[in-house]
């Protein structure tokens, strides 16, 4: 950088000064107000490099107005030079990309999807028109198991029918567990003396094949219970109006259609007679041609003024001797389980799921 000489012309010099608004110079400043010799740096002039821009004013108000430019919305220009890029449509889509309904592919998925249907209805209707013409299996099945039940009486040991131990679990009040043990088999005969008139009279429309019966005694020895099975000539039809009378006019809870015990002779249950009768039940089954009904008592002989249903006796508010003795829980825990009995030598079909 050029020196200037120094005052007085000696040889030393000082370097010179920059140029006001030249490269590197030092801003110029403006007096302070008051002559005072502190200064301050001059503002750019508006519109000036490197000075920010002036907003306009608007005529009504006078205000500045913002400028469009900087505002959030507004588009940003592409740099200079750069080529605009767009993509084109893919091949069989339209401008909002759902495929186009290309003719030579459509076609032959709908005449597809139309031989499917119709062969899936010829199938629906072909399964109809067989179960039409040929009856439902399971309906055969049932009429078979019917037909099975209604031979057992014959064809299967005695002991299978009326086990010589019967448990029942969680059969007593309260939930508690019988054991039933049985004394005596009756031979099998018909109904003449086994019903009393009325019950004989309320159970005729089903007729009498064969009646089964024998009397067990609970582990105590305190009860004596005599189950029935009878088998009637009953159809599935005749069956279910016989279960449906009973259910609506009450008959398996009349005292004066309670069965007949059997009693017999050098027994603990040789003095259960008619009068001994405390607690009974009659189920009648339309799955199969057969009643099944017990009845129950004491063994002391002890004479009973008027028997109660099962279904009475083991109600939660029953008090009377026959219910807090728990001969209704007798009579319908060893009914259920003979039946089971019965339902299985049928079949795993014929027993009901729980």
């Amino acid at each position: 950088m050029p020196t200037e000489p120094a005052a007085g012309g000696t040889g030393t010099s000082t370097p010179t000064r920059p140029t006001p608004g030249a490269f590197g110079a030092p801003l110029p400043t403006e007096p302070a107000a008051g002559g005072s010799g502190t200064s301050t740096p001059a503002r750019p002039a508006p519109g000036a490099f490197g000075a920010p821009p002036v907003p306009p004013r608007t005529a009504s108000t006078g205000a500045f107005a913002p400028d469009p430019s900087l505002s959030w919305n507004a588009p940003t220009p592409p740099p200079p030079g750069r080529p605009v890029v767009s993509f084109g449509e893919p091949e069989g889509y339209d401008e909002r990309a759902r495929p186009r309904p290309l003719g030579l592919r459509v076609r032959p998925r709908i005449a597809l999807a139309a031989a499917c249907v119709v062969l899936g209805l010829g199938l629906i209707g072909g399964a109809l028109t067989g179960s039409w013409l040929v009856g439902e299996p399971g309906d055969q099945g049932a009429q078979g198991t019917f037909a099975a039940a209604g031979s057992l009486w014959h064809s299967i040991p005695v002991d299978r029918l009326f086990p010589p131990t019967v448990d029942g679990k969680g059969a007593g009040p309260g939930g508690a567990d019988r054991t039933w043990t049985r004394i005596a088999v009756a031979p099998d005969t018909g109904c003449a003396d086994a019903f009393d008139p009325l019950l004989r009279k309320a159970l005729a429309p089903a007729g009498c094949r064969r009646l089964l019966r024998a009397t067990y005694i609970d582990a105590t020895q305190s009860h004596v219970t005599t189950v029935g099975l009878l088998f009637t000539k009953a159809d599935p039809a005749t069956m279910r109006a016989l279960d449906a009378r009973f259910t609506r006019d009450g008959l398996d809870r009349r005292a004066d259609l309670v069965p007949r015990p059997y009693a017999p002779k050098d027994t603990l249950a040789a003095g259960f007679g008619d009068a001994q009768r405390a607690s009974w039940t009659v189920s009648v089954l339309t799955d199969a041609p057969v009643v099944v009904y017990a009845v129950s008592g004491w063994a002391d002989d002890r004479v009973v003024a008027r028997p109660e249903p099962a279904e009475q006796a083991m109600g939660s508010g029953a008090t009377s001797a026959v219910a807090q003795a728990g001969l209704g829980h007798e009579a319908r825990g060893l009914a259920d389980r003979v039946e089971r009995t019965l339902r299985r030598n049928v079949g795993p079909s014929a027993e009901p799921s729980s």
